[in-house]
């Protein structure tokens, strides 16, 4: 039989533990002893109630999540979150400030200009290589809340640090870093992340709010977006994505045995540090377009040849890529390049693979 071992570099859908995915083989066909697959179990069950009880009680763990905010399992993505917020938050003929430092954040602000006005608290720009210093955002203390994405998965930007939004409650897109490292959930009103990336499969969105923050949803506001009625039904009010409720389970339970969110931080910091050393001492062969304080520990985006990049040397780069078994390193359509995505199931070993083809390629050419 052929090697299809490969190594998963992908920005997400992405790399789920192997520990994870052997368990789920395990239990495919007959999940705890019920003689049916997680996947058959309806999802009013005890046995599912488990699944989902588990989930949320692990989460809480790993985040220290306090007992004042609500956690719920949704669908819709993080897509669906850029309408949910501003329905549930926004008041009626409100504003709310946005921080657009990438594609997302972008995107975020876009959809929530149906429901309100959207200040824009840094410049408008097409290039993001970067965050503003948090003295120079220009925030609004009417607004209902303030948003950030705190990791742009397309352009490699990341938040270090936590801004301070003078009591206005902060809303955070963490899809892309969610448990890489330790956060104080306290500083934020509302939390989402899809699982997709560092917690599990594609199909269902984790939100962390503040009690305070429910209840509020504008009336046309559809059912299955409603924080109260889904915090209400225990993220049961109607069929929830159950088997990707089930592998994030199990994702919060690896990574628990793996030192928790702390370990996670220590791993991610030495991938990264991997990767962005191997660019900044290749004098000038690979080119990071993102300044060194804001540069991502999830997603690095680099170009080869120069800043702009050498088509030729990055179709190479991909093709060679390939054949060491290395996938999904093509940056996003909208920016091209490379990127190298180091999402918590991402190896230091596998890292170290990566690192070394790096340096002999730029060795060859």
């Amino acid at each position: 039989m052929a090697n299809t071992k490969v190594i998963n570099f992908a920005p997400g859908p992405a790399k789920v533990p192997e520990e994870v995915l052997q368990k789920a083989q395990e239990e495919l066909l007959n999940f705890r002893g019920t003689g049916v697959s997680v996947m058959e179990l309806s999802h009013r069950s005890a046995d599912f109630a488990k699944v989902i009880n588990e989930a949320e009680q692990n989460l809480r763990l790993l985040l220290n999540i306090p007992d004042n905010y609500k956690v719920l399992f949704m669908q819709g993505g993080g897509t669906g979150q850029f309408a949910s917020v501003p329905m549930n938050l926004m008041k009626e003929g409100g504003c709310a400030d946005y921080v657009v430092t990438g594609s997302w954040s972008a995107k975020a602000a876009n959809e929530a200009k149906k429901y309100g006005t959207v200040n824009y608290v840094i410049p408008e720009t097409k290039k993001y290589t970067g965050i503003p210093n948090f003295s120079e955002w220009k925030l609004n203390p009417e607004a209902s809340y303030v948003y950030i994405c705190a990791n742009e998965t397309i352009h490699g930007v990341e938040y270090h640090d936590i801004p301070d939004t003078k009591g206005v409650p902060l809303v955070c897109d963490m899809s892309s870093n969610i448990l890489s490292k330790e956060i104080d959930v306290s500083k934020f009103g509302l939390i989402y992340a899809g699982a997709q990336k560092n917690v599990g499969c594609a199909g269902v969105t984790m939100v962390i709010v503040r009690e305070d923050l429910i209840g509020h949803a504008r009336p046309y506001c559809p059912v299955i977006m409603d924080y109260k009625v889904t915090a209400g039904m225990n993220s049961l009010y109607n069929t929830p994505p159950t088997y990707s409720i089930y592998i994030m389970g199990m994702v919060f339970e690896w990574i628990k045995s793996m030192g928790g969110a702390k370990a996670m931080n220590e791993r991610s910091a030495l991938k990264a540090s991997m990767v962005y050393n191997v660019i900044d001492k290749s004098n000038g062969f690979y080119a990071a377009p993102v300044c060194k304080k804001d540069r991502s520990r999830m997603n690095v985006p680099f170009r080869i040849g120069s800043e702009n990049g050498d088509d030729e040397l990055e179709k190479k780069f991909l093709k060679e890529a390939a054949e060491h078994k290395f996938m999904h390193l093509k940056g996003h359509r909208s920016v091209g390049g490379i990127r190298a995505s180091l999402y918590n199931a991402v190896t230091v070993e596998e890292t170290e693979q990566l690192v070394t083809f790096m340096k002999e390629f730029q060795q060859k050419y």
